[in-house]
């Protein structure tokens, strides 16, 4: 019986087949010769011989312009079909609501205005015969005409909730003029890619040993703080990166080993920017028990605002960018917030304990030799400065 192709039917492809490999181009070239001819002879035999259970090559290249045989979803029924009737751009509606005359849902549909008139014209001249509604070159459903359909129709079957819903679905989806265009495609080997991310890793071994250099020339004891910092944030990263990995497959690429690269200098900035301050605190004149407090409340606004600012970036980054650059924004992102966690529940607790001992607070150890001499040159020079008094003056007369 030969079957009139459904509005889903996507828009026309080009005449020739269209893949950059020639077997498949030629199996589409074989498919169409034989499943789209004009011959009812030759169509026939394309019934006979195809086989649903197969990929069908066809998929997504038929030509709408030309009969089509073809399997329903299902792999258990094959049609001849005619041209496309109605694209599938011109469907406005498909909804499953219940049936007012029955048991079960049906699925109602309604057509743009070209479509209505060109579905209305021939559902009038066909009544009583099938309409099938076709997807990438699959019938999806095959019902029977049963009178003029212009303005709404009703495609029932005694569907369950959930068949008319699906169906429904593919009608109101399956209609979008839906194309796709590769953004990114790369192929690494395995021995390419493990080569390229030791590389990434050593590269940020390499940088994390420079910071550790400069905070021990710089910091002396108070880098051994940071380093450990550093240490401690680095098994934290690793923590979270297994249960990623566990719970939502999560795998660490060339861009994420970046985003962590990045995310140390980030971090060591927090460290440079409490020390900073502390070292202003030392320098007014204060001890460096009681410079860490008043460091600390001054420092974390910085520290706060600077780790908004690289969260709200890598944020933006992750939800603008495609591709390997979502893995560098998501692992840095996620360093910026752990970095806040490292700093204010152990690097801020550390430097306050080693106020408290004499090795630690050590200037010839700490690296505040210079300007705790600067301080206590400023704290002399506040003593032994003369006070003026504010009382009065003058002669008095005998």
């Amino acid at each position: 019986t030969a079957l009139a192709q459904g509005p889903t039917q996507p828009p026309a492809p080009p005449a020739a087949p269209s893949s950059d490999d020639p077997a498949q181009a030629e199996a589409i070239a074989q498919a169409r010769e034989l499943r789209q001819s004009t011959d009812p002879t030759i169509q026939q035999l394309a019934l006979q011989t195809l086989d649903c259970s197969v990929a069908d090559p066809l998929q997504g290249y038929d030509d709408p312009t030309l009969p089509l045989v073809a399997c329903d979803q299902d792999k258990t029924a094959k049609y001849v079909l005619g041209p496309t009737i109605v694209e599938g751009t011109e469907i406005a509606s498909a909804q499953a609501v219940a049936d007012q005359q029955g048991v079960g849902y049906v699925v109602d549909l309604t057509f743009k205005a070209a479509g209505n008139q060109a579905w209305g014209d021939y559902t009038a001249a066909n009544v009583g015969t099938q309409a099938a509604f076709v997807l990438d070159g699959e019938v999806v459903s095959a019902p029977t005409i049963q009178g003029a359909l212009y303005g709404n129709t009703q495609v029932s079957g005694n569907f369950s909730q959930e068949q008319a819903q699906d169906l429904a679905s593919i009608l109101r989806y399956g209609s979008l003029p839906l194309s796709f265009e590769a953004s990114e495609a790369q192929t690494v080997s395995a021995t390419l890619g493990l080569a390229s991310l030791e590389a990434g890793l050593v590269a940020g071994a390499i940088g994390l040993a420079l910071v550790f250099v400069y905070c021990l020339f710089y910091y002396r004891v108070l880098g051994l703080l940071t380093i450990l910092s550093l240490v401690l944030s680095g098994a934290v990263v690793y923590a979270v990166l297994v249960l990623l990995g566990r719970w939502i497959g999560f795998t660490l690429d060339l861009a994420g080993v970046a985003g962590f690269i990045v995310a140390i200098g980030i971090t060591a900035d927090s460290f440079v920017i409490f020390f900073e301050r502390l070292k202003d605190e030392v320098r007014e004149g204060r001890s460096f028990r009681s410079a860490v407090p008043r460091a600390w409340i001054r420092a974390r606004r910085t520290i706060l605002t600077a780790d908004a600012v690289s969260f709200l970036a890598a944020a933006v980054l992750y939800i603008l960018a495609v591709g390997q650059v979502k893995g560098f924004a998501f692992t840095l992102g996620m360093s910026t917030v752990l970095d806040l966690v490292v700093v204010f529940l152990v690097t801020h607790p550390l430097v306050a304990l080693a106020s408290n001992s004499k090795i630690f607070s050590s200037t010839a150890l700490s690296g505040l030799g210079s300007v705790a001499r600067i301080g206590a040159e400023r704290r002399r020079t506040r003593e032994t400065a003369p006070k003026v008094g504010s009382g009065t003056s003058g002669t008095k007369g005998a």
